[in-house]
């Protein structure tokens, strides 16, 4: 008996499968874009809070900080008019910020 062999396409590389999808590639925008909006607000937080937060895609309903308890969306909430006007300053577009809480 022969044995079947199986062929196997090479593997795209992440970077070239999110470029050649026009979704994909979308959201890697919105990723990126996040990533920044993040990277541009942790000055606003406290080193003691900031390993409690990440944060969400960019979307059409906004961008969202998400709090890893209660207690870290209380103060997000209290940071939150520095943390928009720390976003304008960078020249972020605006969009509506939002503070949600991570469920477990």
């Amino acid at each position: 008996m022969s044995k079947t062999t199986v062929s196997v396409p090479d593997a795209l590389p992440i970077s070239q499968a999110l470029s050649a999808s026009a979704s994909l590639s979308l959201l890697r925008r919105r990723l990126d874009d996040s990533k920044r909006r993040h990277a541009a607000v942790l000055p606003c937080l406290a080193a003691t809070l900031a390993p409690h937060v990440t944060a969400s895609p960019v979307d059409g309903g906004g961008w969202a900080l998400i709090a890893a308890n209660a207690s870290v969306a209380a103060k997000l909430r209290q940071l939150q008019p520095q943390i928009e006007q720390r976003l304008q300053d960078c020249g972020f577009a605006a969009v509506p910020l939002k503070i949600k809480v991570r469920s477990s």
